[in-house]
């Protein structure tokens, strides 16, 4: 069974950092681009970040460039999302997809929320 399940996720306040993982199964990780995205209460879903097969090439959104760092294990079939001086804009549900935009298998995602 294909599977991609995030964790990771919490309460945190501004300024504050988390990790998200996305630990996938049932496909070869390795040969696929991987991203994440995240959907805010009453938005749509906004593509956050990708990374290539290899991990060599990364991509953000302007909105968090400079913020979060997206890295992969292959090894591990693991994916990361590194989130430091986090807003409350952040506050979203974070998804982990296979492919490179907000289309592809989705995992149940984890909860972000960036309050005092």
């Amino acid at each position: 069974e294909v599977q991609l399940v995030e964790s990771g996720g919490g309460l945190v306040q501004p300024g504050g950092s988390l990790r998200l993982s996305c630990a996938a199964s049932g496909f070869t990780f390795s040969s696929y681009y991987m991203s994440w995205v995240r959907q805010a209460p009453g938005k749509g879903l906004e593509w956050v970040s990708r990374v290539s097969s290899g991990g060599r090439i990364t991509d953000y959104a302007d909105s968090v460039k400079g913020r979060f760092t997206i890295s992969r294990d292959n090894a591990k079939n693991t994916l990361y999302l590194q989130l430091t001086s986090l807003k409350t804009e952040d506050t979203a549900m974070y998804y982990c997809v296979r492919g490179s935009s907000t289309d592809g298998l989705r995992g149940q995602g984890t909860q972000v929320t960036v309050s005092s």
